[in-house]
């Protein structure tokens, strides 16, 4: 019979880093590497191949006293501010201004 992990096992015994969540009384674990010196629960337990973060967005605009610009992907000459988002969290990293 198959393990109910083989496929995550196969992969870490290939290099794949695997995280682990674990059910406790209060709820979920947050996701956690592992270091592979663990048990491959069948129940309690979730794996997964750790996830490749999300790359950072920027994005470009300009901003002035009478006016403000939707934020694009492309910049354009008459952009001022070049904003940097968290690809993880979507949260503001870096504001700079450009000129």
């Amino acid at each position: 019979m198959k393990h109910i992990h083989a496929e995550l096992i196969k992969a870490w015994a290939d290099g794949a880093k695997i995280e682990a969540r674990y059910l406790k009384a209060s709820g979920w674990t947050d996701w956690r590497l592992e270091d592979g010196g663990f048990i491959w629960y069948d129940i309690g337990a979730e794996y997964r191949i750790k996830p490749e973060p999300k790359p950072d967005v920027v994005r470009y605009t300009a901003i002035g006293l009478d006016y403000a610009d939707d934020a694009s992907e492309r910049k354009f000459p008459t952009d001022n501010l070049k904003l940097t988002f968290d690809g993880e969290t979507g949260k503001l990293k870096i504001a700079e201004v450009i000129k």
